[in-house]
């Protein structure tokens, strides 16, 4: 039977990720019922469960969210069930205190939703004794430390591959935009053709977005991993990478609005133009080279150009036709700001 789509994820977890969390929740049980011999070790095993995440960091802060909302929620429980006794509607009153008082506390939305559910299984195994609300504190907390050794001792899982990835392809996709920019100068444009310009420049934004996010996840995956000492170097260098590709997003989008924006036919007769689409040209070809890969082959747009950068100073043109100075002043200036942020001539 094919499952609904809403309900399926796009992505599966790496089954590894799957093994790790098998491994703690057997080893979880074996541990707890070493030390609770007499009771199923139910809340260690649900502890380990949800404790192994992607990262190590992860694991850390949901072992004590779920530490700490079992440890409030047995409370509860305990002192609910010690002044009404076990009853049923004493279950549904747990709940409810259970949910208000986290509100009250601010908790944060794991530690909540773990109170209320914690006094409910507490209350519905039918044990109110300070022994047995004890027991499941340390069960938890058992099963929440081997969760984190797992993760941190089973290969920490380190997320540079996807972030380094997102970030050259970022890089690659704003010299297309230039090159693009470059060709539309060098022909008669209709308003299609401007619009699909503007178009395919804008999706840069959600490009950003997307490494931003994928440089955060992989930030989050070397704090508190015993493996980032030897990993840290290549996270350092694309977010230094990144920090420069952000001002040529805005520059790239700039010029293609101003072109878009104050084009017209006239512009066909415009020399200066020319010399702006070739300097565009070289700015992305020497941002292609700022944005490959070091490890993987060679791959130069030019065998001309091959590993040679190709800027070399700002391009200085005559006054432009009064015409279009407006818009020619706006793309020679972007244009200057492109070069010294390539270059690393200027500041950002």
């Amino acid at each position: 039977m094919r499952l609904p789509a809403n309900i399926r994820s796009t992505t599966r977890l790496p089954l590894l990720q799957v093994v790790k969390t098998a491994i703690a929740m057997i080893l979880a049980w074996l541990v707890a019922s070493l030390f609770l011999p007499n009771e199923l070790p139910i809340f260690a095993t649900i502890a380990a469960l949800l404790v192994v995440q992607p990262s190590v960091n992860q694991s850390v802060g949901k072992a004590i969210e779920r530490s700490l909302g079992v440890i409030v929620g047995v409370l509860i429980a305990y002192a609910i069930g010690l002044a009404f006794g076990t009853n049923s509607w004493i279950v549904l009153l747990a709940v409810v205190v259970s949910i208000v008082l986290a509100w009250a506390l601010r908790l944060a939305p794991g530690t909540a939703n773990q109170v209320p559910i914690t006094a409910m299984l507490v209350l519905a195994l039918g044990a109110s004794n300070p022994d047995y609300a004890l027991a499941r504190i340390v069960e938890t907390i058992i099963g929440a430390i081997i969760g984190v050794l797992v993760n941190i001792l089973i290969v920490p899982p380190v997320l540079l591959a996807p972030a380094h990835a997102s970030v050259l392809r970022l890089g690659n996709e704003i010299a297309a935009t230039l090159d693009r920019l470059a060709g539309a100068l060098e022909t008669t444009q209709s308003a299609s053709q401007l619009d699909e310009l503007l178009l395919e420049a804008r999706l840069l934004r959600p490009m950003e977005k997307k490494t931003e996010a994928a440089l955060a996840q992989a930030r989050e995956s070397l704090t508190l991993n015993p493996r980032q000492v030897r990993h840290r170097r290549v996270l350092d260098d694309d977010d230094e990478l990144f920090a420069r590709l952000r001002p040529l997003i805005t520059r790239a989008l700039g010029m293609t609005r101003a072109f878009h924006d104050h084009y017209d036919e006239s512009l066909a007769g415009e020399p200066t133009l020319q010399a702006i689409s070739d300097e565009l040209r070289r700015s992305a070809h020497d941002l292609r080279l700022l944005s490959r890969d070091p490890d993987a082959p060679a791959a130069e747009p030019e065998a001309k150009t091959e590993g040679i950068p190709v800027l070399t100073a700002p391009l200085v043109v005559a006054t432009p036709d009064p015409r279009h100075w407006i818009l020619l002043g706006s793309l020679l200036e972007d244009l200057r700001r492109i070069h010294d942020e390539i270059t690393g001539d200027g500041a950002t």
